[in-house]
């Protein structure tokens, strides 16, 4: 057990760092090649980011381990709503503009809603996964195109969120970073896999728990430093994007590897878990356009809500071990 304990971590610290180095070299050649910072963003940066999380399902799902990958993906947005963002605003509430109100927040409660019908059989299929892989295909080339007709959006100076490198350095930390992806993800599931088999538990408990806790770790670190720096709209839109790619992208391959059968705990408790995270956080966000502490077109998230969301993870957590 010590054994896969040191994999795991190893295997964490490896992945989250190498993702970093990928993200940095992939941002700087594609800024060397004279694409904009804020196409940049949105593509490279928002992809890199979740590359952890990607290569995790990818290498599970290769592994026959897609019980492991699809507990990433669910677990992962269980835990970006209810810790990530729950503890996010226990530090720092949040003020949340009218345009995630209107285009954001419904287009991740139609995914969610959609992913659900998709595995309502529970079997996560080829045809669903490359369905899923389409959807996002159209949402990433929908939001490319729509701010690339804002001009203002594409003046705006986001240079100090990318980094400045040469290209011969751009492309080794871009190679040295994609390869110790591959191998840290390939350790961190061997880890998880043989921590599984000592617990006596299933695949599917470790990715929704010491997996998904883990991949999410960058999300933490990088919504509550958004949070604190007054970026709030960053912070809250790292959650939903998070979640969106976790959803279309990482959800996916196991269906793109081959079918797979999903536990039936998958959609009477995780999948329900998630769902009900998503829609209260909806609720939340627009009830809370009434409060006195809300700026017109604005909605406030306070400490309550970030109370609430951290009870609920641990709820999640209780019944989780308790069902096991």
């Amino acid at each position: 057990m010590l054994l896969a304990a040191a994999t795991i971590i190893i295997g964490f610290i490896v992945l989250i760092w190498s993702a970093d180095l990928f993200v940095a070299g992939a941002a700087s050649i594609a800024e060397n090649a004279g694409l904009s910072p804020i196409i940049i963003g949105l593509t490279i940066v928002s992809l890199g980011t979740s590359a952890p999380e990607v290569l995790v399902s990818l290498t599970a799902s290769l592994s026959g381990s897609g019980s492991l990958a699809i507990g990433n993906a669910i677990g992962s947005n269980i835990a970006n709503v209810a810790l990530v963002l729950g503890t996010t605003v226990l530090v720092a509430p949040l003020m949340v503009q009218e345009e995630c109100m209107r285009k954001e927040l419904p287009v991740l409660l139609v995914v969610t809603f959609g992913v659900g019908f998709l595995i309502r059989d529970r079997v996560l299929s080829p045809l669903d996964g490359w369905l899923m892989i389409g959807v996002l295909a159209l949402l990433m080339t929908q939001l490319v195109r729509t701010q690339a007709n804002n001009p203002d959006l594409l003046m705006e100076p986001h240079d100090d969120a990318l980094p400045h490198l040469p290209p011969p350095r751009a492309w080794l930390y871009f190679i040295a970073g994609l390869l110790l992806l591959i191998a840290s993800s390939k350790v961190l599931v061997w880890g998880a896999t043989r921590a599984a088999v000592e617990l006596g538990v299933s695949e599917l408990v470790i990715g929704l728990t010491i997996v998904a806790i883990g991949t999410s770790l960058p999300e933490l670190a990088a919504t509550i430093a958004s949070a604190l720096r007054g970026h709030t709209e960053i912070a809250l839109g790292n959650i939903i994007g998070s979640n969106l790619f976790n959803l279309l992208a990482v959800m996916s391959i196991p269906g793109v590897v081959g079918a797979q059968k999903l536990d039936p705990a998958v959609l009477s408790r995780d999948y329900l878990t998630m769902t009900f995270l998503t829609v209260f956080l909806a609720v939340a966000v627009l009830v809370s356009r009434k409060r006195s502490k809300s700026r017109p077109g604005h909605s406030y998230l306070g400490r309550i809500l970030g109370s609430l969301l951290v009870s609920f993870y641990g709820l999640y957590y209780y019944l989780l071990h308790n069902t096991l």
